[in-house]
């Protein structure tokens, strides 16, 4: 019997990394992103329906500064606007013939050092991600051992294969944290 899957542990250690990377892309950076905003929740329709922004426009950035939301359905505009407006993002909402234009204002040093603050602590979720498939893993080694199923060697040698793993992707995590710690200070 094989000790551990391999792929199927880094299929779910791959998981947390997505997610870690998507919760990096919410952080902002002075730049603007798509990402800032289209997955914000507006009801639209007179309330009837509840979508994601990027369901019901395209976000672009428009230079360095500054995003165009430009609704597929230019009767929902105004509802667009409120719900941006409601969001509380900090930034104030443009509306225009069409569209909807959010400029971002310069960050602040201490704001950058509060958005670094945050990128550690989303970074050590995702550590503690992967961290927990491997734990799971190394639980079920454990119970497969004691119930004689795995052979000590077999064991020792798929913890240390499922060892090397976690500590590849926390350096995964570690590379996104530093590029975006350096993209947060620089900018």
């Amino acid at each position: 019997m094989q000790a551990i899957d391999l792929n199927e542990v880094r299929a779910k250690m791959e998981k947390a990394l997505e997610v870690i990377r998507g919760d990096l892309a919410t952080l902002r950076t002075g730049r603007a992103t798509p990402a800032l905003v289209e997955d914000i929740f507006c009801l639209v329709y007179q309330g009837s329906q509840k979508l994601k922004l990027k369901e019901l426009a395209s976000v672009t950035a428009a230079g360095l500064q500054t995003l165009v939301i430009t609704p597929w359905d230019q009767s929902i505009l105004g509802e667009i606007h409120r719900c941006l407006q409601a969001a509380n993002l900090g930034l104030t909402p443009i509306l225009e013939p069409g569209l909807i234009r959010l400029t971002l204002p310069p960050l602040s040093t201490e704001r950058r050092e509060e958005y670094v603050k945050l990128l550690h602590t989303k970074l050590e979720a995702g550590r503690v991600m992967v961290r927990q498939v491997r734990h799971e893993e190394m639980t079920r080694l454990k119970t497969d051992f004691e119930a004689k199923e795995l052979d000590e060697d077999s064991r020792f040698r798929a913890e240390a294969e499922l060892q090397k793993l976690t500590d590849e992707f926390v350096e995964e995590i570690n590379s996104l944290g530093k590029a975006k710690e350096e993209e947060l200070l620089s900018t």
